[in-house]
């Protein structure tokens, strides 16, 4: 992907933007991705992500990824949204980004990276935004899912409000393999 970091000068301040991905999870209900932690976009058959037993309710499978194995998570679900098995769609497909998150190992002092897919209804524009301008949103407006995922949210100044995601925080919600 492109340089994610702009910087623009004017004469008193130095102002930093940062890129994020708009993403719908449901009909009405936008949210924004660091396009730092992002790797790639996907469209999966529908088939083609293999369920399996005994998990959260918000993990949908393992998909094939360029002969890795990858798991799928649906994240409005995730979030405290209606499940995309619960929603009335004819699509034979999925839409889905990579994240991709750097964690330290405990083995060495290198790090490695960790991937997810993350099932989403539909895939926008990219947006720049100034991360000072992100904010904290009000305790009654935000639902106690989406809580632990949440980085802030982002007044546009069209007056759009976009809820930001925090990459790292839907990495940890994931099931650990030591357990």
């Amino acid at each position: 992907m492109t340089n994610n970091k702009q910087q623009t000068t004017n004469d008193k301040q130095q102002i930093v933007r940062e890129q994020f991905l708009r993403l719908h999870l449901a009909l009405n209900t936008t949210a924004l991705l660091p396009l730092q932690q992002l790797t790639e976009v996907l469209t999966i058959p529908i088939g083609q992500i293999v369920p399996i037993p005994h998990m959260k309710p918000w993990v949908m499978g393992v998909y094939n990824w360029r002969g890795e194995v990858l798991w799928m998570v649906d994240l409005g679900h995730l979030v405290g949204l209606t499940p995309w098995y619960q929603k009335t769609s004819s699509a034979s497909t999925h839409k889905a980004v990579v994240l991709r998150v750097n964690r330290a190992s405990t083995s060495s002092t290198k790090e490695k990276s960790q991937m997810l897919g993350l099932v989403v209804k539909q895939i926008e524009d990219i947006e720049w935004c100034n991360p000072d301008a992100i904010q904290s949103p009000p305790s009654s407006t935000v639902t106690a899912e989406l809580v632990p995922f949440l980085r802030g949210y982002w007044l546009k100044t069209n007056g759009d409000i976009l809820t930001v995601l925090d990459g790292q925080a839907i990495m940890r919600a994931m099931p650990s393999h030591e357990q």
